[in-house]
């Protein structure tokens, strides 16, 4: 009797675990369905998204694919294909103003070394693009799109191997750029920790991971993941970074292991070249007067590109395939793009008002007028400054330290040297130097230009208008040399200057203009005023 209840149970019993698992693989066969019917579903939508297209952007057209349609760059592009195309390629930074074609540079250097037989980069090598303002990483660091990260089992997303325990790495940029170029655009953005692995990664060439939950001696651990981190990732590129930041802004570790390479600032001729491009390729034409009222407001190629293609569009709507002087002026006023600023000479001679030469940042050199007012008033003196940086701070990097701006000590020293070598007493005159213009001046060239204005003004002496000045002045009434000559001689050429007077240091740069080198203030004012 009891051998035939523990049968009877026995079979309840199978019946019962048997019944489970045929629930069970039934509702695994229908969820397996289900989610393949919205697979399906999700992929059919995929595809028709990926049908549907727009008109390609004039941007896109316009983009350089060669050495030869980027313009105004002779110098910058020579000095990169010398960098990257040659049998030893070097880690390289760009410096540039936005729009002149910094990215497409690279591109293209790439290219061209790729068909250099003599060129390590190999035909399929990779160009990877990434910019550095947008990289971010996990302190933990269960993500670094850049450098390369480990998932471990503990985390979300550790990947096939997670429920096994084995850490996962997940290689980052640096590996895809393998072999070829690691593209950093506005690398001056990159955050400090993420550069010091990044200088560590072109050093050893390699990506070294670790985990807690790596070990040796786990033989369940797939041969592939030993073998990274063991050896590491391959990470044999070349960098390079792009940045709209000056050198000294620049980490030096970075600097120190990459060449540097500098693109100018389109020229008008230049931007009326990439308008007659852009308007080639919207379909459209122009006249010339037309294209030149485009140029008068674009800073970059990227603002002229925009403009043709807004100005094209908007002619579209009228029906009309050329673009009039008017559909430019229309787009300007709604962008509220503002004219470039052009500095020539008026022909005549002024009384307290001179050329200075100035470099703002990246953008290449400008013509200033600096203007001085003077009064006598006995006892009742004072020193008025307009348009000048009053202090700069400068971070170290281990303290931040503010002093007086450069600009506006340049005018204290002008002055003091002026009563050295003229006996006035400062504190009987009412002097007002101004800077004129949209950017507060600042640096130390201003200095010879500032005490040249306030002589004039004070002794009512006319200053030729074909003349420009650059320099610093010291206390002592030497002139020191100063930096950008290159880029100041070349606005004055444009501004029609016919003489620059700047340091002696200086003077033996090649230029069109004549330079007359000075070396003390007493020799500037025998030069400027020969009548006394």
């Amino acid at each position: 009797m009891l051998s035939t209840i523990l049968a009877i149970t026995q079979i309840c019993f199978t019946m019962i675990i048997g019944f489970y698992f045929f629930q069970l693989s039934r509702v695994q066969k229908e969820g397996t369905g289900s989610l393949e019917k919205e697979s399906a579903r999700e992929l059919a939508k995929l595809h028709r998204l990926r049908e549907i297209k727009l008109s390609e952007p004039l941007s896109e057209k316009t983009r350089p694919t060669s050495f030869q349609e980027i313009y105004g760059q002779e110098d910058g592009l020579m000095a990169l294909r010398a960098a990257l195309c040659g049998a030893n390629p070097q880690h390289v930074i760009v410096y540039g103003p936005p729009g002149v074609g910094k990215t497409a540079a690279a591109r293209a250097a790439l290219s061209e070394a790729a068909q250099n037989p003599l060129s390590p980069f190999g035909k399929n090598a990779h160009f990877v693009e990434v910019d550095a303002t947008t990289l971010r990483f996990d302190d933990r660091g269960m993500a670094d799109p850049l450098i390369g990260s480990v998932h471990d089992p503990i985390y979300q997303g550790a990947g096939a191997y997670g429920p096994g325990g084995i850490p996962q790495p997940r290689p980052g940029a640096v590996t895809r750029a393998h072999g070829g170029i690691l593209f950093l655009d506005e690398i001056g953005e990159l955050h400090p920790i993420q550069l010091n692995k990044l200088l560590k990664v072109l050093e050893d060439r390699r990506v070294l991971l670790e985990s807690a939950y790596y070990s040796r001696d786990n033989k369940n651990i797939p041969r592939h993941i030993h073998d990274i981190f063991q050896n590491g990732l391959p990470a044999d590129f070349r960098l390079v970074g792009a940045t709209t930041r000056l050198p000294e802004e620049m980490p030096p570790a970075l600097r120190s292991r990459c060449a540097e390479v500098f693109f100018r600032p389109l020229t008008e001729e230049h931007l009326y070249k990439i308008a007659c491009g852009a308007i080639q390729k919207s379909g459209v034409s122009a006249a010339p007067d037309t294209i030149e009222t485009a140029v008068q407001y674009a800073e970059n190629g990227r603002d002229m590109v925009n403009i043709v293609q807004t100005a094209a569009s908007f002619a579209g709507c009228t029906g009309r395939r050329e673009i009039e002087a008017a559909d430019i002026l229309w787009v300007v006023q709604a962008g509220r793009y503002a004219p470039r600023q052009k500095m020539s000479c008026c022909g005549e001679d002024r009384i307290g008002t001179v050329h200075g030469l100035a470099v703002a940042g990246l953008s290449g050199g400008f013509v200033l007028d600096i203007e001085a007012v003077a009064k006598y008033e006995m006892g009742n003196g004072s020193l008025t400054v307009c348009g000048a940086v009053e202090e700069e701070h400068i971070n170290t990097g281990q303290r931040s330290l503010v002093r007086t701006g450069t600009a506006k000590a340049a005018v204290q020293n002008a002055v003091l040297v002026l009563e050295q070598l003229t006996h006035i007493r400062a504190a009987d005159w009412r002097l007002h130097v101004s800077f004129p213009g949209g950017y507060p001046a600042d640096g130390p060239s201003a200095g010879i230009a500032v005490f040249a204005a306030l002589y004039s003004a004070i002794f009512a002496k006319p200053i030729p208008d074909t003349i420009a000045l650059t320099g610093e002045i010291s206390s002592r009434g030497a002139i020191l040399p100063i930096g950008g000559v290159a880029q100041k001689i070349e606005a004055a050429e444009k501004a029609g200057i016919q003489k620059i007077f700047l340091p002696v240091e200086n003077s033996t740069a090649v230029s069109p203009v004549t330079l007359e080198g000075i070396s003390r203030a007493e020799a500037l004012i025998k030069a400027l005023f020969p009548c006394g």
